[in-house]
């Protein structure tokens, strides 16, 4: 039985060979290549899409950016659809995912994530100049422009609101600004990039929810040194105000709580 026992020792020789070659298995593998390689939609503005000039650009890429630049490497970004994008790392396709991933305990059991780089809230949106309504309980026997499906819907529902149904932000704004409806409840970031672009659009936030949904980097689980060196890149970057650079570029505010 010599000859399993040498073909064993063999193949885990083999595997443990093998094992470092795997993108991002190790911080060690990913600043030898030069390169962190990042999975990102390309089609999601403003975190991750392409400008005029064909550039892919956004909030995520400028972070993914930072990050690899603290890690003495370039960001090497990879675009693919959201439906494939975390599937990307078990197939070894890029080291990590920034892509607005929220951190959920689901996720988290299959993946490790960084400590969050941003917050978004659900607001209570509605006209500069309607003082009717101040917080969710005044949505009582209101008209409030949401996707029916969305969890936003179903807050607005449940505070009394009356829905009036959309295709999502975009046309709920419009609804609010022309008074077809009374409010609408959406993302926080999705406010804040439409004042960005329209500082003088009659809307504003009447009110928001305390708790915040935070996204991170995702990346595979048991590559400890590649996380540390996320955090601190993150952290490093809060510390010397590139974040609130980023931050203030795309949205006019921090945005990490």
């Amino acid at each position: 039985m010599n000859w399993l026992k040498t073909i064993a020792a063999a193949a885990a020789l083999q595997a443990a060979l093998l094992a470092p070659a795997h993108a991002g298995e190790n911080l060690a593998a990913i600043q030898a290549a030069g390169a962190l390689k990042i999975g990102t939609e390309g089609t999601y503005a403003p975190f991750t899409y392409h400008d005029e000039t064909g550039k892919l650009v956004g909030f995520d890429v400028e972070i993914g950016e930072a990050i690899a630049e603290r890690l003495g490497v370039k960001a090497e970004f990879l675009e693919g659809k959201w439906d494939g994008l975390i599937a990307g790392l078990d197939a070894n396709r890029y080291d990590a995912v920034i892509n607005q991933v929220g951190i959920t305990e689901e996720r988290k059991k299959k993946y490790d994530f960084s400590e969050p780089y941003i917050a978004s809230k659900a607001v209570l949106i509605v006209r500069a100049d309607d003082d009717s309504i101040k917080g969710f309980e005044d949505l009582k026997g209101k008209k409030s422009a949401q996707s029916l499906t969305s969890n936003f819907g179903k807050l607005a529902e449940q505070s009394g609101a009356e829905l009036v149904g959309t295709d999502g932000f975009d046309q709920s704004i419009q609804l609010v600004l022309t008074g077809r409806a009374d409010a609408t409840i959406n993302d926080s970031l999705s406010f804040l990039d439409f004042k960005k672009h329209k500082p003088d659009a009659n809307v504003k936030i009447a009110a928001e929810q305390a708790d915040a949904d935070h996204s991170g980097v995702i990346i595979r689980k048991g590559e400890p040194e590649l996380l540390e060196a996320i955090n601190k890149a993150l952290a490093d970057i809060k510390a010397d105000g590139t974040y609130l650079k980023i931050a203030e570029k795309y949205f006019g505010q921090d945005v990490s709580k």
